[in-house]
């Protein structure tokens, strides 16, 4: 019988965070993903021994787990986290408050009470640290540097009698309960590598390499590849020319595959899924028997738009043309490909942390079936390749997303629709008559079919213009007789860092995270570490940042009462002076593709209402969807909450259908506990809803209960076929107080804080 062979691979893969000069790890991603994801990742899969699936393991990644494993790493973070806590100098204690909450604050720090009390102290303090650490106790450090690790630890190792002791313990953690941390740290990490390669040999698994850095290696190529794939693209001042890099980088991948997991790779997923027709021939060469990319990458090359409807379903066609293996065939060149599908992967990546797990789980397989049924029916076989980051998606879904992926596995077990296999197990099963043929290719990436994240704005072009004159600089010195070959292979080694996609994936306009200043200093660490090893002085711009300022999500209390006018227009730019104003930052962070709907909002009272007002993204022109919700709570005042006896919270929240961007129905609801499930307002005076070119409304106080002293907790929320696509805040809520105007008067103008 035809089967629905779904095809998961899981991208693992970090930056290189290690100065080699220096042997310091200058940030600790690498350290907490292995004691959170990557473990548990493939661990799981011994419950489900028919779920096979491919894991990608970038090369870079894997010997700084060794580093780890060692105890070679010098990680600055994990010192800090060892120390007692009342030997912490100044320094070292304001490193703490820095670093030590980044995390996310619902899912990790808010599953620990003691946790989540330490980052509101912090945040009480505005982010300060220098203020922080003079308010910090030596038992808040102990705290915070146990509680740190433990909102890391994989699920597998929470259940740990140790482990879980201290979780319920919670809190006044002690330097022993600080040791047993440390011991299990050690413990998780050293088991990482030998779990995949148990997995692989069982057949369980497939593991798939990268170039060695991670470059893309299309453009370490040629740069020009840049405007193949998007024309007009600007371009560095400087061509980068170096296919004998790109061949060097995929070697060592393999290689080091080779001698960790006992064979060489049969497949590689190119960085970010870049390819070329030049890098399918370096592969080639190589022995390399498949790669994959995205479906943008096929529907550029074969002249092919996929066509999805309403509720994301493939169309006959469509599916007929992306489910399927491919293979490449030019002059000696022949390569096995898949195309993922894009939808499907950004689900699992951005969209399923927000909904229940079985719900999530029956969704994706739903969607599945309903793109794959007419291949089926037809009596073919069809191959469904789903391919995604394997780690930062888990930090938004409860409980690491274990599970959502139980849920999932378990469903996809049990379905004979389906034959979940490996790369190289779908490939072999497919007669080379199914196959579809190339004979060329557009080149491009998996993120919008192009190179233009790593390329083309004026940060990401001076990179590679810096990186263009140290590689000039190390060709010219190579042939010196006076350099040894120790001097010219860290040099080269330097280089080969450099050429990673992961210092312009944060220059440029398209993303940004806290550590923007770590890596740009990073970057041009290893770059002028290239001339040190060659004897010379790095060039003086190595010393200026390549990064300016990044623009962070901000947030301004409301100042004044506000009496604006309920029109969806935004007509009236004073009606909004002086409410609260929430600023999204709406660029992507370590994961790309995510959608966003809201720019903005904006909320405030006066005597008599509540007011809010939501700005869409300049690219959502015309909003369609099927719901838009403005969720609130009012959060009672103390005094008022003792004296009632009663809850400290009421939720409300008002449901807006839009279609064409107009607004065709809206309701509001009110929690059980206030008594009504969903009170139909559209024929009330006391309620007003509008929206075309914003969202606006406004709501009486009285009906809310709302009082001076209370607080109103709002959060913004766009959903589609039953399925959250963006929210704002993305974490917590916009507070607006319910204060006399005189109080409001007394809030500082202008006083904003960092979201």
């Amino acid at each position: 019988m035809p089967k629905i062979r779904l095809v998961l691979l899981w991208h693992m893969h970090q930056p290189f965070y290690k100065d080699l000069i220096s042997g310091e790890y200058r940030l600790p991603w690498v350290r907490l993903h292995a004691l959170k994801d990557y473990y548990g990742m493939v661990k799981l899969l011994d419950e489900f021994p028919t779920v096979h699936q491919t894991f990608n393991l970038v090369p870079a990644l894997i010997i700084q787990i060794q580093d780890y494993v060692n105890g070679t790493a010098q990680d600055k973070f994990l010192e800090v986290v060892t120390k007692p806590a009342a030997e912490l100098n100044g320094e070292e204690r304001r490193f703490a408050l820095q670093y030590l909450f980044q995390a996310h604050p619902d899912k990790q720090i808010g599953r620990y009470q003691r946790y989540a009390e330490l980052r509101e102290q912090f945040v009480g303090l505005k982010l300060d640290p220098v203020k922080a650490e003079m308010q910090f106790s030596d038992q808040d450090f102990a705290d915070l540097q146990v509680l740190s690790q433990i909102a890391w630890f994989d699920e597998f190792f929470l259940d740990d009698p140790k482990i879980a002791a201290l979780v319920k313990k919670g809190r006044n953690f002690t330097r022993q309960d600080q040791m047993v941390i440390l011991a299990k740290q050690r413990e998780i990490i050293a088991a990482v590598l030998p779990a995949y390669r148990s997995a692989a040999e069982r057949g369980l698994i497939e593991i798939s390499t990268s170039p060695y850095y991670h470059p893309i290696l299309p453009l370490v190529c040629d740069t020009h590849q840049g405007r193949a794939s998007s024309p007009g693209l600007p371009l560095p001042q400087n061509r980068f020319q170096h296919p004998e890099d790109a061949r060097e980088q995929l070697l060592r991948g393999l290689l080091l595959h080779q001698e960790v997991f006992g064979k060489m790779p049969s497949g590689v997923w190119p960085s970010e899924g870049s390819v070329s027709e030049e890098v399918f021939s370096i592969a080639s060469e190589l022995g390399v028997q498949w790669m994959a990319s995205d479906e943008g990458v096929l529907g550029r090359t074969i002249n092919c738009y996929f066509e999805r409807s309403s509720d994301g379903v493939l169309t006959r066609e469509s599916a007929e043309t992306l489910y399927r293996v491919w293979r490449f065939a030019q002059d000696k060149t022949r390569m096995h490909l898949l195309f993922r599908d894009h939808s499907l992967s950004d689900l699992i990546g951005f969209v399923y942390a927000g909904m229940p797990a079985g719900e999530a789980a029956q969704h994706f397989i739903d969607r599945i079936k309903k793109s794959a049924q007419h291949i089926v029916n037809a009596g073919q076989d069809a191959v469904v390749p789903v391919i995604l980051d394997g780690e930062n998606a888990w930090e938004y879904f409860p409980y690491s997303g274990r599970e959502f992926l139980r849920t999932l596995y378990g469903a996809l077990a049990a379905d004979p629709d389906f034959e979940c296999l490996t790369m190289s197990e779908a490939i072999a099963k497919t007669p080379e008559a199914q196959m579809g043929a190339l004979d060329r290719l557009v080149p491009g990436s998996w993120i919008n079919s192009n190179f233009n994240v790593w390329i083309g704005a004026p940060e990401d072009n001076k990179s590679w213009d810096y990186l263009f004159h140290a590689r000039e600089y190390f060709q010219q010195r190579y042939a010196d007789p006076e350099l040894t070959e120790e001097q010219k292979s860290l040099a080269l080694e330097e280089l080969l860092i450099a050429e990673g996609s992961d210092w312009n994936w944060w220059y440029g306009p398209e993303h940004h995270s806290a550590n923007d200043p770590e890596f740009d200093q990073l970057y041009r660490k290893h770059l002028s570490n290239v001339y040190q090893r060659l004897g010379a002085r790095p060039p003086e711009y190595l010393a200026q940042p390549i990064a300016t300022g990044r623009a962070a999500a901000t947030f301004s209390e409301q100042t004044a009462f506000i009496h604006p006018q309920i029109d969806g227009e935004n007509s009236g730019y004073f009606d909004w002076l002086g409410a609260a104003h929430y600023v999204a930052d709406r660029r992507n962070s370590a994961m790309h593709g995510k959608r966003f709907v809201f720019r903005s909002a904006y909320a405030g009272i006066d005597e008599d209402h509540f007011y809010c007002r939501v700005d869409f993204t300049d690219e959502v022109q015309h909003p369609t969807t099927e719901l838009l919700a403005v969720n609130f709570t009012v959060c009672l005042n103390i005094e008022r909450w003792d004296a009632a006896g009663q809850s400290d919270e009421q939720s409300y929240g008002i449901d807006v259908q839009v279609v064409d961007g107009k607004l065709h129905s809206w309701k509001l609801r009110r929690s059980a506990a206030a008594g009504e499930n969903g009170t139909d307002a559209a024929a009330s005076d006391r309620f007003e809803v509008r929206v075309s070119r914003v969202l606006e409304f406004k709501i009486a106080l009285d009906y809310l209960h709302a009082r001076i002293g209370d607080t109103l907790q709002v959060k913004v929320s766009a959903w589609e076929n039953d399925i959250p696509v963006d929210a704002l805040p993305e974490q917590g809520s916009i507070p607006v107080r319910v204060l006399s105007e005189r109080e409001l008067s007394k809030v500082a103008t202008g006083e904003h804080w960092n979201a």
